[in-house]
């Protein structure tokens, strides 16, 4: 049956090839069209820039005028306090706050069922079928594994090569042959960007396939799901929560995390959560936790190891072997000792914040209550577990708390406590306040939110809907406020182009392009959602070559069909063409300015691919439809 689909697959890909590649470098970005590009970005820089700066509501004098009041109906807002924004800026609001973007038809969607309605749909993803992206994602293998499946399958190099009886040289050899092999295996459609594509997958035979089909899988979350609110709240909480997938065993470790301790709590409470990341192997490893112990505890267990051994090997006139060195005199032992990055990290960025007023005192004791929350062997189990002989026996105090020892219970206890405290809830609130709204957001709201937060007892939910059923989050200020990161923005031009995305490796590396390789952030802090991360002049022409690319029909793995899109009219028409790529992508919705600025590229020869007095033949409408679409109000959200 598989065979058969994949058949079909290579069938239809032929034929779009004939037809794609029967127009020879339609949409491409040649000498010329990179000057036409060059010269809009210039134009544009300065717009996007100006525009993109993080708005503050509280102090502006903008949000200190009187606006005049829009009274939309009921059926479609319910409570929603929407009274600055028309109906079609609401929805937009909606769909690139709380989803990846808009696809065709999505704003006339929103619009037939209800703003209310679908917020709280999404509010309650359960209530959601989303088997369309299950079956898409049921290509990725690696997703349901576990840990230990995923070592025995994709082993480290050294290790597979030693269980293999393989030198370094000769194992690296080894998995060329098999990389060739699998592209050997790779029919060709006819499809060059497919087949480039698929080849280039195909190429990934190692453990770095893990983190390229959770990549992936990412990505056609954000793309294709019905859950879109779920999807978010995801990227938001792995930020919150971030590991490095490059550290270590941590790619093995990486999948669990994501599906078993990110995925199922992105709406529940956050006391949950929290636990759930402190017992996740792959928090544990990131942040050391794993090593850290009692150093009293560590050098009990050495005496009383050292004394067996010494008596038995005492028998025979001998020194344990574990006590020789070279030439067989005794060698020094390495101390293991307390460990403080997780205490520190758990309060200064997972809960209470860096205002807290905790002191170092409070993270060395926060640090002695961790200890023993380990994992057996990160190569090989993978698993947590608590080990009582190197937990700390002390009293502990953090944050005013007394904590006497209790085992792992002690743990549980001190997590609760941060999770409960009142810095959480306004730390946690900013973030999803500046997450959602704005860069830097009205302090009223943050503070509605953390009272919430503190009579739901860290309801996640209710604390996103207090947001989003707040006046701040449908201002005009808040509209358009945030500037989109490269896993954002790529995701909103698939949606937008309604991309048909058959391999998505190549959309992932285009994240990693413009500056956010997925999963691969090495601070804890995780990615900023601020603008001044994202915009600079570099980063700008970087989103523009990827929204000409990707909308002329020229990015490997996916097919756009502009044709379908803008109608037969904007073939010859460049103005239809523009009319049509800022009603589909924008709503309409575009600043005088920059209307302006597309407007006067109609008449180019590039556009037109017509010289002179030549009739038009064929509009460029790729290239307007990238033009578009790396227009500031598409860069935002």
């Amino acid at each position: 049956m598989k065979g058969t689909l994949r058949l079909k697959r290579r069938m239809v890909r032929v034929r779009r090839a004939s037809s794609r590649n029967g127009i020879a470098g339609r949409g491409r970005l040649d000498l010329a069209g990179a000057a036409l590009v060059a010269a809009t970005v210039a134009i544009l820089l300065g717009t996007c820039i100006a525009a993109a700066s993080p708005h503050a509501i509280t102090n502006s004098a903008s949000a200190k005028r009187s606006t005049e009041t829009i009274v939309l109906l009921k059926k479609f807002k319910g409570d929603l306090p929407i009274t600055q924004l028309t109906e079609d800026q609401a929805i937009l609001q909606a769909l690139n706050r709380l989803a990846y973007g808009p696809r065709p038809g999505d704003v006339e969607r929103v619009r037939q069922m209800g703003l209310a309605k679908w917020i709280d749909q999404q509010l309650n993803p359960d209530s959601i079928d989303d088997s369309a992206l299950d079956q898409r994602l049921s290509r990725y293998s690696t997703l349901n594994m576990s840990s230990q499946q995923l070592l025995a399958d994709f082993p480290p190099p050294q290790q597979a090569a030693k269980k293999e009886g393989l030198t370094k040289d000769e194992y690296k050899q080894q998995m060329q042959e098999k990389r060739k092999e699998s592209v050997g295996e790779m029919l060709p459609t006819g499809d060059d960007n497919f087949d480039k594509a698929n080849v280039e997958l195909a190429r990934l035979v190692g453990p770095n396939r893990i983190t390229a089909e959770l990549a992936m899988a990412k990505m056609d979350r954000a793309i294709y799901s019905n859950r879109q609110l779920e999807a978010v709240m995801e990227d938001f909480w792995f930020n919150h929560f971030n590991v490095f997938a490059n550290k270590g065993a941590e790619k093995w470790l990486l999948t669990s995390y994501v599906r078993n301790t990110i995925r199922p709590n992105t709406m529940g409470k956050f006391d949950d959560l929290l636990l759930a990341t402190a017992k996740s192997p792959a928090m544990l490893f990131y942040l050391d936790n794993w090593l850290s112990a009692d150093p009293a505890a560590v050098k009990q267990m050495q005496a009383m190891r050292a004394f067996r051994q010494e008596r038995y090997y005492a028998r025979f006139g001998m020194m344990p072997p574990e006590m020789q060195g070279a030439n067989g005199r005794p060698k020094q032992q390495q101390d293991r000792g307390l460990n403080e990055n997780y205490g520190r990290e758990v309060m200064e960025l997972h809960t209470v914040g860096v205002d807290a007023g905790y002191t170092q005192q409070d993270v060395i004791d926060m640090a002695e209550i961790l200890t023993g929350w380990t994992i057996r062997e990160p190569r090989k189990d993978g698993e947590f577990f608590f080990n009582d002989r190197i937990h700390a026996q002390e009293k502990e105090v953090v944050m005013g708390h007394t904590f006497h020892d209790d085992g792992m219970k002690e743990g549980e206890k001190a997590l609760e406590m941060l999770a409960n405290d009142p810095h959480t809830a306004q730390h946690i609130s900013l973030q999803l306040a500046e997450y959602f709204v704005a860069d830097n957001p009205p302090q009223p709201l943050v503070d509605r939110m953390a009272q919430e937060w503190e009579s739901s007892g860290g309801d996640i939910r209710a604390v996103l809907r207090t947001m989003i059923y707040s006046p701040e989050f449908w201002s005009k200020e808040a509209y358009r406020a945030k500037v989109k990161t490269p896993f954002e923005l790529v995701a909103s031009t698939a949606r937008a182009l309604n991309a048909d995305v058959e391999v998505t490796l190549p959309l992932v590396q285009w994240v990693a392009r413009m500056g956010e390789p997925l999963y691969q952030c090495q601070p804890p802090t995780g990615y900023s959602d601020k603008s001044e991360m994202w915009v600079n002049s570099g980063a700008l022409l970087n989103r523009l070559n990827f929204a000409l690319g990707f909308a002329s029909d020229h990015t490997a793995g996916a097919e756009v069909n502009l044709k379908n899109m803008f109608g037969q009219e904007a073939a010859t028409d460049p103005n239809a063409a523009l009319s049509e790529a800022l009603g589909l992508f924008l709503d309409g919705q575009v600043a005088p300015g920059t209307e302006k600025t597309l407007e006067a590229r109609l008449n180019d020869p590039r556009i037109l691919q017509a010289r002179l007095d030549d009739p038009v033949k064929q509009v460029n409408e790729g290239l307007i439809a990238g033009l578009v679409l790396g227009a500031p109000e598409f860069q935002r959200r």
